[in-house]
C-alpha cells in the first residue's frame, strides 16, 4: 500500500552543509543581494525621475530591473536565513508560493527581453517609423502580455507540481523550491506532469528565443548594409547591452537544462542555480549602466541632486 502521509512542510538541504563555508557564503550572498537591491531599485528610480529616459527602451528596462529585484528576493532571503541560523524548513504553502513567484518573474523576464529585442529591431531597422510603431500603448501591451504569460506559466507549473501527492520524503535536494527538485518527491507516476512542464517550458523558451534571433538577424543584416561608420557604431552600441543580458540569461538556462542527464550532479546544478537566481539579477543593472551614457548621466544627475539637498 502507498504511504499517503500528508506533507505539511519541506526541508531545504541548502547550498552546503560544510560549517566552514556557511559564514563566508553568507557574507558573499549578502553583498550580492545588497548590490542587486541597490542596482535594480536605483535603475528603476532613475528612469522614473529622469524625463529624458521616458522612452520605450527604458520603459522595458525599468520593468526588467523591477523583475530582477523581485525574483532575487523570492529566493535569496531564505538562502541567507539557512546559512546564518540554519532555518531550512519551509511550509507547504510557502514552498508553493516560492515556486509560483520564481517561475512567474523568470517567465516575465524572458518575455521582457523578447520585447526589448523587438524594440531594438524597430530602432535600428525602421528608425523613421519608430515613434509611430513603438507607441506608449504598444509598449504597455507588450509588458502586460509578459506579466499575463508569466502568471499563466507560474499557475500551471505550480498547480501541476502540487497536484501530486508527496509521500516519498519531504527533503528537497536544493536551496529553493525549484520545480524539478520538488517533483522528484512524489510517489505518484509523474510522467504526464513532467511532459506538461516540458511542453510549457519549451514553448516559452523557444518562442522567446525565436523572436530574439529573428530580430537580431534582421538587425545585423541592416548594420552590414550601413555605409556610415558612425551609424554602424551607434547601432552596435544600441544593441550591445541587451545582447549581453540575453546571453547571460539564456546561456545559463541552456547550460542548466540542456546538458546530458549523465552530466548532471546536485553540486553543479546548485552552482548554476546560484548564478541565475542571484548573480544575473545583480549583473543586469551593471551591464546597462556601464554601457549606456544616458543612464550614467541620469545617475550623476540624481546623485548631484541628493548632494545639494
Amino acid at each position: 500500500m502507498e504511504n499517503n502521509t500528508e506533507v505539511s512542510e519541506f526541508i531545504l538541504l541548502g547550498i552546503t552543509d560544510v560549517p566552514e563555508l556557511q559564514i563566508p557564503l553568507f557574507i558573499l550572498f549578502t553583498i550580492i543581494y545588497l548590490i542587486t537591491l541597490t542596482g535594480n531599485l536605483g535603475m528603476t528610480t532613475v528612469i522614473l525621475l529622469d524625463s529624458r529616459l521616458h522612452t520605450p527602451m527604458y520603459y522595458f528596462l525599468s520593468n526588467l530591473s523591477l523583475v530582477d529585484f523581485c525574483y532575487s528576493s523570492t529566493v535569496t532571503p531564505k538562502v541567507l536565513a539557512g546559512l546564518v541560523i540554519g532555518d531550512k524548513v519551509i511550509s507547504y504553502n510557502g514552498c508553493a508560493a516560492q515556486m509560483f513567484f520564481f517561475v512567474f518573474f523568470v517567465t516575465v523576464e524572458s518575455y521582457l527581453l523578447t520585447s526589448m529585442a523587438y524594440d531594438r529591431y524597430v530602432a535600428v531597422c525602421k528608425p523613421l517609423h519608430y515613434p509611430t510603431i513603438m507607441t506608449a500603448k504598444v509598449c504597455a501591451c507588450l509588458v502586460k502580455c509578459s506579466y499575463v504569460l508569466g502568471f499563466l506559466t507560474a499557475a500551471t507549473d505550480t498547480g501541476d507540481t502540487f497536484s501530486l501527492p508527496f509521500c516519498m520524503s519531504n527533503v528537497i535536494h536544493h536551496f529553493f523550491c525549484d520545480t524539478p527538485a520538488v517533483m522528484t518527491l512524489t510517489c505518484y507516476d509523474r510522467h504526464v506532469n513532467e511532459l506538461i512542464l516540458f511542453i510549457i517550458s519549451s514553448f516559452n523558451i523557444f518562442l522567446a528565443l525565436l523572436v530574439i534571433l529573428i530580430s537580431y538577424l534582421l538587425i545585423f543584416t541592416t548594420i552590414l548594409k550601413m555605409h556610415s561608420g558612425k551609424g554602424h557604431q551607434k547601432a552596435v552600441l544600441t544593441c550591445a547591452s541587451h545582447l549581453t543580458a540575453v546571453f547571460l540569461f539564456y546561456g545559463t538556462f541552456i547550460i542548466m537544462y540542456l546538458q546530458p542527464g549523465s552530466s548532471h550532479s546536485m553540486d553543479s546544478d546548485k552552482i548554476i542555480s546560484v548564478f541565475y537566481t542571484m548573480v544575473i539579477p545583480m549583473l543586469n543593472p551593471l551591464v546597462y549602466s556601464l554601457r549606456n551614457k544616458e543612464v550614467k548621466s541620469a545617475f550623476k544627475k540624481v546623485l548631484v541632486g541628493l548632494e545639494r539637498r
